[in-house]
């Protein structure tokens, strides 16, 4: 059965490596441990097709040493101890172990000691955070390197390169790409170029050849080949989280193009409960008591959304999101309880003054419970003065009101006609 030309065209030498220069370009990290061949263990982690399992391949290529793949997930104990073996007879090996933050104890204990006297290049590749996900006696014996997405140029270098390929490529067909349909390529895939080759290839060998033999790859055809490249967003890694981090902090600096974007994101993953509950605790934290009217009206946009679903969903959710952007800004609250919570965790709390206590049960005017409470009710304005707080903290203050908006300011007020009588 014939590779997949994604596999094919995988780089034998770290120079044909199409992207991550700042780890392969001449004079950086990788390069230099590769042309002076003192490699460490390392782990590579990045969004799927970026190059994890390339660079693995063309660190092998230029060294010349063994190369061999396992996957922490699927592999078991026993074929780590053959690749071992395999080191102790001939030499270093490399192992690129995918998914490495799925290696599990017993296989992490058998390879520690590999990694440590040098048999084993262990070269880790990973969607998730490593700093999150990967064991501490892993990571401390490998450095941990950042790929970055590819761009459209760099994906259009390595589809280029495909075409022109007669060995391992599509240089023996006689092939016409239309201008348009590399960018499109590039665009789609977003940024993962495994499945741009393979969406080229299925491409070229899916279509008819003319009479004259020659094949031309209209945009028609790249799109039916390609279908929908689902939006890289593994809801347990980075790509999850820092969408969902982007989308309110976008809302909360009042960019309603960059929100929108964000939001399409998550749409476009399917992550509706997150989208919702992102929104509602946006709007009470980060617009607050500056607009509640405008923070009811999102917690109603947000119900009907999860009520009719995806994708009519989008509609009452885009509605929230550019009111919310252009909508006054107050934390007044959430700074508030934030400090009072600081203050009870710190153990500043105090006992509670006799008058606001409990005074329901037999014996408890005796204890003092409930004596000399005034009932707000029974004065002018329904107010009157009397302490609160615990002795020790009776002065605190934790409300400190914004001044974003009608709607608090006249809190505001309200507070210092309390505070002055």
């Amino acid at each position: 059965m014939n590779k997949p030309l994604a596999y094919r065209m995988r780089p034998k030498s770290i120079d044909t490596i199409v992207g991550q220069a700042h780890l392969v370009g001449e004079n950086k990290i990788i390069w230099r441990m590769v042309k002076a061949r003192q490699l460490s263990s390392m782990i590579l982690y990045g969004p799927p097709g970026i190059g994890k399992t390339s660079i693995a391949s063309a660190i092998a290529g230029s060294t010349k040493y063994a190369f061999r793949t396992l996957n922490a997930a699927t592999d078991k104990k026993k074929d780590l101890e053959i690749v071992v073996e395999e080191a102790k007879m001939s030499g270093t090996v490399i192992l690129l172990l995918d998914e490495v933050h799925r290696l599990d104890k017993p296989k992490q204990d058998f390879l520690l000691p590999h990694l440590e006297n040098g048999r084993i290049v262990l070269i880790g590749a990973t969607t998730e955070n490593p700093y999150i996900s990967i064991h501490p006696a892993i990571r401390s014996r490998a450095q941990i390197f950042e790929l970055k997405p590819l761009t459209h140029s760099d994906i259009q270098t390595a589809l280029r390169r495909a075409i022109n390929d007669e060995e391992n490529g599509l240089g023996n067909f006689s092939l016409t790409v239309e201008e348009n349909v590399l960018e499109y390529f590039a665009s789609a895939t977003q940024g993962d170029l495994r499945s741009a080759l393979n969406a080229l290839e299925l491409a070229v060998k899916s279509t008819a050849p003319n009479e004259d033999g020659s094949i031309v790859i209209t945009k028609e055809i790249a799109e039916e080949c390609l279908q929908k490249k689902s939006l890289t967003h593994d809801k347990d890694g980075d790509a999850h989280y820092n969408a969902i981090s982007a989308f309110q902090k976008s809302i909360r600096g009042s960019d309603v193009h960059a929100a929108l974007h964000y939001l399409a994101r998550l749409i476009e993953a399917g992550e509706l409960k997150v989208i919702i509950r992102r929104l509602i605790v946006t709007a009470y934290e980060d617009i607050g008591l500056a607009n509640p009217a405008g923070v009811a009206r999102v917690v109603t946009a947000a119900e009907a959304a999860e009520k009719i679903g995806f994708p009519e969903a989008r509609i009452p959710l885009a509605n929230a999101v550019i009111e919310m952007c252009l909508s006054p800004k107050s934390n007044s609250a959430i700074s508030a309880v934030d400090s009072a919570l600081q203050d009870v965790r710190n153990g500043l709390s105090g006992d509670i003054p006799a008058h606001l206590k409990d005074a329901h049960y037999q014996g408890a005017k005796e204890l003092g419970s409930g004596v000399n409470y005034k009932y707000p009710h029974n004065h002018e304005d329904h107010w009157i003065k009397q302490q609160y707080l615990p002795d020790s903290i009776k002065s605190k203050k934790y409300y400190e009101p914004s001044e974003t908006s009608k709607f608090e300011n006249a809190l505001k007020n309200q507070l210092a006609r309390y505070d002055n009588k």
